[in-house]
């Protein structure tokens, strides 16, 4: 049997009594009448914490924590309450958390997928990756989009973990429509160079094949919590630049600098600033998407009637 309570859909004063995976757990401190601990779970419709009251046996209560890890599903018996305007899920003596791994049948509960159709995303990239006339630009595409295993973890990988298309499929969705704006922008602006543009906005997040993992939700690896994509992905095109003879010097530098520079700028993880106008149209295409993108998905999944609702990246939001 599926799930039946979604986090987007709890409200106040609710009995929970489904199963839900950790993404994060803070250990036992001492409260009034005993030790409580905190998790936060999610499924495919959001992240909530659960604060769970234990006794004042605090090897009862280390026990269940030790018991309980990133990724594992968990099934929740509480009830749901409203804590600094936030909703969270109360687990006091008369509710229960345990394990549910074996109960898990679909995971699509818990990770959600986009709602476009990948194959024909896949298809519109690939015309986009045919539309490359420099040999070298091409040869470097397709190293990359002629390999099925990257081709696999690519269609795959998530865009971010929470703040946009982040969801099975997202990094696909939204390295396309990055793509799509830096054709548009290109053809309205044509002293830049296209093939230079389109194979910048098709690379400059192909570290994030390796800078999230997919399990239960969708969380950071070690290696990407360590380096970032923009490393990873910049050291990724050098490896594969490496391999092709005779790639143009400057090409190389103009394609690894736009990489480097898509966050735009210092403060935001960019290891460099933008230096020519294709990595100028690369990054805010890319802040375009993923804001506009970002500001959608909070206005859907709002519950309030107030006319605003506040983010703290993007402001306020007129939810009207």
């Amino acid at each position: 049997m599926g799930k039946t309570q979604f986090i987007k859909d709890l409200v106040e004063g609710e009995l929970v009594d489904d199963v839900f995976s950790v993404k994060l757990k803070k250990p036992p401190v001492e409260y009034r009448k005993g030790y409580r601990f905190e998790l936060r779970v999610s499924d495919r419709t959001g992240i909530i914490p659960v604060k769970y009251w234990g006794s004042d046996d605090i090897e009862e209560v280390e026990s269940l924590y030790a018991s309980i890890h990133n990724g594992l599903f968990v099934k929740i018996r509480g009830r749901v309450n409203e804590y600094n305007d936030r909703l969270e899920i109360s687990v006091g003596s008369e509710g229960d958390i345990s394990t549910a791994d074996d109960s898990v049948n679909d995971l699509s509960d818990f990770v959600p997928s986009t709602d476009k159709d990948i194959d024909q995303m896949m298809g519109q990239l690939n015309a986009y990756i045919r539309q490359v006339e420099d040999p070298h630009l091409s040869e470097l595409l397709r190293s990359f989009f002629g390999d099925e295993e990257f081709v696999r973890r690519f269609r795959d990988a998530p865009a971010s973990i929470q703040k946009h298309s982040n969801c099975i499929g997202g990094l696909l969705e939204h390295t396309l429509a990055v793509v799509d704006i830096c054709a548009r922008l290109q053809s309205m602006k044509s002293q830049m160079d296209r093939d230079l543009l389109i194979a910048g906005a098709i690379l400059h997040d192909i570290g994030k094949t390796d800078e999230y993992v997919v399990t239960s939700n969708i969380d950071m690896s070690e290696e990407g919590m360590l380096l970032g994509h923009i490393f990873m992905g910049a050291k990724q095109v050098e490896e594969a630049i490496d391999t092709i003879d005779g790639f143009p010097t400057r090409l190389r530098y103009k394609l690894v600098h736009m990489i480097l520079s898509s966050h735009g700028k210092y403060e935001y993880g960019s290891p460099r600033i933008p230096q020519i106008p294709e990595a100028i149209a690369l990054h805010y295409a890319d802040e375009m998407d993923a804001k506009v993108e970002q500001c959608i998905a909070i206005k859907g999944s709002a519950r309030t009637d107030d006319n605003w609702i506040y983010n703290k990246d993007l402001g306020h939001i007129y939810l009207h």
